[in-house]
């Protein structure tokens, strides 16, 4: 081969590249579409079948499946990628079998597809109903957490959509092997096995096709991962976005707390997982308590293995507080660090939130029902709470059995996301010959 054919060759590779992953992801979309037109009347028997199928496979194959995820850690720890990182990647034992019971839990929900939101009769004698349906055919685009490819395929196959699934090339490894194990499932329900497809190659352009909605296969992207991938999403989909922000989560401390139970929501809203979305990045302390509320709070921190950033009232409790910068209000740590500063009360606590916060969790610690209805009230995020740890934002603590992620916006659906967000509605009208008078 002549050196004029290999320079030929090495320009047109990756135009050539680039078709070939998006013929790979128009055929994706339309196995897709197809499929969805069978889980939109398939029965809830079959699909709680395929889920328990799909739980069952998983639990036979631990071994290959954290086998699939040494791969992947070890390529991120090779990488020198953060501890909080390799956090969210790794797997173990006890979290496949959580990730098989999620998919048992999401079989026991209701099956929201046919649900009666309303109805109504006019004096025409017409019969409305407003009914729950699929969305449709649902893009999942993801990172670094291997549990999203099972939690989004089984939440979108109970909801009677089909899923594409693009998840991040640090787990892909252990997304397959976890997919393999949903493809198991739908086998046994026998439904069509393009109902959940993982997008099968890590060419990055598969991500803008499906921003593009795949010739109109995609009706609804729903993005879970880091600030750069969900800007990238919001930024370049032409179609619907769940947009899940960054987890800028904050805890008030007000001067009405229980300041013992103050300390064990504020450990266990940092310190539980440092590295999920719902995890406390920033702790306010009311200013005005009668008693030194921010000294137990900061020390507790520290002595669990903390990192507190503080204001110069929390820098005067210990030497070993860092001095807080303006970028600190603002930051996703996802780590052992948080930021702290007292606040003229609560509405000093709630105008920091309003500046600095990303609307998806926070939470106040106070004993006056007064205070804590003005904080729930006024604070305008996804998830608020009152006297309980900001980590409960979780799909699975709402009750939801899993969730796809947490959405900040406000349209369609917003805070977790599970089985009845990922449904739309129609109106069924029925009538005995009416028509409309001239």
């Amino acid at each position: 081969m002549n050196s004029l054919h290999d320079a030929s060759t090495a320009m047109n590779a990756p135009e050539r590249m680039t078709t070939d992953t998006e013929q790979l992801m128009h055929g994706i979309g339309r196995d897709a579409r197809a499929a969805a037109r069978v889980l939109a009347l398939a029965s809830t028997e079959q699909k709680n079948r395929a889920l328990t199928a799909a739980a069952a496979a998983l639990r036979r194959a631990v071994p290959e499946i954290l086998a699939a995820n040494a791969l992947d850690v070890a390529a991120a720890e090779k990488a020198e990628r953060a501890p909080s990182f390799i956090d969210r990647l790794k797997l173990d034992a006890k979290r496949v079998s959580g990730i098989a019971q999620g998919l048992d839990d999401i079989a026991a929900l209701a099956d929201p597809v046919g649900t009666v939101l309303a109805e109504w009769t006019r004096p025409n004698g017409l019969r409305f109903q407003r009914v729950r349906v699929p969305l449709g055919v649902i893009g999942i685009v993801y990172e670094s957490r291997p549990n999203v490819t099972a939690d989004a395929g089984a939440l979108s196959l109970k909801s009677g959509n089909a899923a594409i699934l693009r998840g991040g090339s640090e787990s892909h490894h252990s997304a397959q092997a976890i997919h393999a194990c949903l493809v198991a499932g739908l086998r046994a329900a026998e439904l069509p096995e393009a109902a959940i497809q993982l997008v099968p190659t890590t060419d990055r352009a598969a991500v803008g096709h499906m921003l593009r909605g795949l010739g109109g296969s995609i009706d609804v992207i729903v993005p879970r991962g880091g600030k750069s991938l969900v800007a990238r999403v919001q930024q370049e989909a032409r179609v619907p976005v769940f947009a899940h922000l960054e987890g800028i989560c904050h805890t008030y401390v007000d001067r009405g707390a229980d300041i013992d139970m103050a300390v064990e929501v504020v450990l266990n809203a940092k310190m539980r997982r440092t590295g999920v979305c719902g995890a406390t990045e920033c702790l306010l302390v009311d200013a005005n308590a009668h008693d030194d509320y921010l000294t137990p709070l900061v020390k507790a921190l520290l002595d669990a293995g903390c990192e507190v950033h503080g204001d110069a009232a929390a820098q005067a409790v210990d030497t070993r507080v860092k001095p807080a910068t303006e970028e600190d209000w603002g930051r996703e740590f996802l780590e052992a660090i948080i930021a702290v500063r007292q606040v003229d009360g609560v509405d000093g606590a709630i105008e920091h939130i309003a500046r600095y916060g990303s609307q998806h969790t926070d939470a106040i610690v106070t004993e006056c029902a007064g205070t804590a209805e003005r904080f729930l009230a006024r604070v305008d995020s996804a998830i608020v709470l009152w006297n309980a740890s900001t980590q409960f934002a979780d799909g699975g603590e709402f009750g939801f059995g899993a969730e796809i992620g947490i959405a900040t916006g406000k349209m369609h659906a917003r805070g977790p996301v599970g089985v009845e967000q990922l449904t739309s509605f129609k109106y069924v009208v029925r009538g005995h010959g009416q028509i409309r008078p001239v």
